[in-house]
Formats: structure tokens, C-alpha cells, sequence
């Protein structure tokens, strides 16, 4: 993929680790059902709590926001789940009536 191809996101991502941050990319790896994103949408996110991209048009970004600090903090990489059947996915506000796994890993 060229660098005119790259999504903004991942641009940005390059941007923080070259000037020392820390940053964590959060991508949807499956979806079931109502889902606000495809597999393959991406969010970046700094060791700020800034982020650029998607992975449910902003109905869980926070709790994946969230879990990214940890990832950065521990650098252990985790899998979230959110479905209808997910408490924590209906107080963040996924209700799209369907589910979303997201993979979240440190940058370095």
C-alpha cells in the first residue's frame, strides 16, 4: 500500500510513535449482524487519550479508548467484544442490535 493509500489514521499513528508517544491502534476484526463499522476500520490512539479513526461510529470509542491506555501502560495486547447481549456495550451505547470484536495492540 502506498503512502497515498494509507488511511489518516495510520498516518497519524506514524506521527506519534516518530515523536516519541506513545500509541495503540484499536481494529475491528469481526463484526455480527447491525454494524456501525466494517472489519478493518481502524482507531488510533495516543498515550493522551487522542484518537483519529472509528471502529463503531462513536458509540464505543470511550471504552476502547479506555482499554488502549491500559494496552499502552501494560503492553498487552486484548480482544474486546460488544454485543447486544453486553451490558457494557448497551452503557456506551451499542445498539445497533448487533456484536463487534476489536483487537487492540501497542505501536511501538
Amino acid at each position: 500500500m502506498g503512502l497515498a493509500a494509507t488511511p489518516d489514521e495510520l498516518i497519524r499513528l506514524d506521527e506519534w510513535v516518530r515523536a516519541g508517544r506513545q500509541a495503540a491502534l484499536a481494529t475491528v476484526v469481526s463484526t455480527w449482524g447491525s454494524s456501525p463499522r466494517p472489519v478493518g476500520s481502524h482507531l488510533a490512539i495516543n498515550d493522551q487519550g487522542d484518537f483519529l479513526g472509528s471502529v463503531s461510529g462513536g458509540c464505543i470509542e470511550s471504552a476502547v479508548v479506555a482499554e488502549a491506555l491500559e494496552v499502552m501502560a501494560d503492553g498487552e495486547p486484548r480482544t474486546l467484544e460488544f454485543g447486544v447481549s453486553d451490558e457494557e456495550a448497551w452503557e456506551v451505547g451499542l445498539s445497533c442490535g448487533g456484536a463487534i470484536r476489536i483487537f487492540v495492540e501497542r505501536v511501538e
